[in-house]
């Protein structure tokens, strides 16, 4: 069951990367739209904490709830901000690699084993990951936003082993994610505030600046996918091994290569193509293992 989870997850996450490309080269505030994207979340989890009677039973839920409301400001913030200088396929492919952080942590941590046919199915996904990876040329030099991106998928590696973390202190899905999703919109909303005059696209005067009420409120459109993929997670993270969890959801990044191939116009190498195949194989690897 916790693939299936694990797939809505990529499923939502990957529509979140779409449409933060899409945000990414509008003329807004990218702190006020990522606001909006996390305050939806808490107004939501809060409102589930409140009918279903949840709560948090020690200062350790707290902890991990807040400390996965920064990961989350970081991951996300890093991600919009790759999206808008980098090329989509690039950005989306960079930011899938949390899995590979993920299994070694959490082996080290929790001493979480995969099977031998679930180590075979991680192995292939990540190969794929990273042909796909190696086929664009990045440098030094060069990096195309790479360096958003691998920054982005430290703090979601960071965001998936204390949603592991979570679940395996048993707290509550809703009390958790109302302390991410509050601390995560107040951070951003600080930022907003602090640097309110600063416009996050580069050709100010090439299109007309989005106003703040539209840009708060896009994101709040944004914000269904992102806590209706941190609920999928979750609920994955409480069922199956976090590296294996992470591994599949790392497959959202395979819909926002879809997008950016039809409605971008990006090309795909060779390498990628294969990457593409590989990835798809160690998932269903994956299934077969359940």
């Amino acid at each position: 069951m916790w693939i299936i989870y694990a797939l809505l997850a990529a499923l939502f996450f990957g529509m979140r990367g779409i449409m933060y490309q899409w945000t990414s080269q509008k003329n807004l505030n990218r702190n006020l739209m990522l606001f909006g994207v996390f305050f939806v979340g808490f107004v939501i989890s809060a409102l589930a904490m409140y009918v279903l009677g949840q709560q948090w039973y020690a200062w350790t839920d707290i902890c991990v709830g807040l400390a996965l409301g920064f990961g989350s400001f970081a991951a996300n913030a890093a991600l919009h901000k790759g999206f808008s200088v980098g090329k989509a396929s690039l950005i989306s492919i960079l930011s899938g690699l949390p899995p590979l952080f993920v299994v070694l942590l959490a082996f080290l941590f929790w001493n979480e084993t995969l099977t031998t046919q679930q180590l075979i199915g991680f192995i292939v996904i990540f190969v794929g990951l990273y042909t796909i990876r190696y086929s664009n040329d990045i440098s030094f030099r060069n990096l195309q936003g790479a360096q958003w991106g691998l920054l982005a998928a430290l703090f979601f590696a960071f965001n998936d082993l204390l949603g592991k973390q979570s679940t395996r202190l048993d707290a509550d899905m809703f009390a958790t994610l109302t302390l991410m999703f509050g601390f995560g919109s107040g951070l951003f909303a600080f930022s907003w505030l602090k640097n309110r005059q600063v416009v996050s696209h580069d050709d100010e005067g090439t299109h007309p600046r989005w106003s703040e009420m539209r840009t708060f409120v896009c994101g709040l459109a944004v914000g269904l996918t992102n806590v209706a993929g941190m609920m999928a997670i979750l609920s994955a993270f409480a069922l199956g091994a976090a590296g294996l969890v992470s591994a599949v959801t790392a497959m959202n990044i395979l819909i926002i290569l879809l997008y950016s191939r039809i409605f971008l116009k990006e090309s795909f190498s060779r390498q990628e193509i294969l990457g593409l195949t590989a990835a798809l194989v160690g998932i269903l690897i994956l299934r077969l293992s359940q």
